[in-house]
């Protein structure tokens, strides 16, 4: 999207003594500024565009974020593969002493 400018300050204005061929400079680069400033207010106007570009904005975030998840869970596989069984373990002994403490609690 092209950003709005506006006139430009270090170009002068015509004077009264100006010749034929300044003005219509002038003039050229007076309607060059305002197609440029109507292009960009059409753009910021266009709603379905600026939707699709914050869309394809958003999906680049998303696929990044992914991709930094998936390296990071990479790097930390060796180590879940450690883990794993140690979190099993505790599962089945907690799991065996419910049991346990429930069979109690019925007699």
């Amino acid at each position: 999207m092209r950003a709005m400018s506006g006139p430009d300050p270090d170009r002068p204005e015509p004077g009264a003594d100006a010749d034929i061929d300044g003005i219509q400079a002038d003039i050229e680069e007076t309607r060059k500024e305002l197609g440029e400033t109507v292009e960009a207010l059409t753009a910021k106007l266009d709603l379905t565009e600026r939707a699709k570009q914050k869309a394809a904005e958003t999906k680049e975030t998303v696929i990044d974020k992914a991709q930094t998840l998936r390296r990071a869970a990479a790097e930390d596989y060796p180590r879940a593969k450690q883990t794993l069984p140690v979190v099993v373990l505790l599962l089945v002994g907690l799991t065996v002493g419910i049991l346990l403490w429930r069979r109690r609690r019925s007699r």
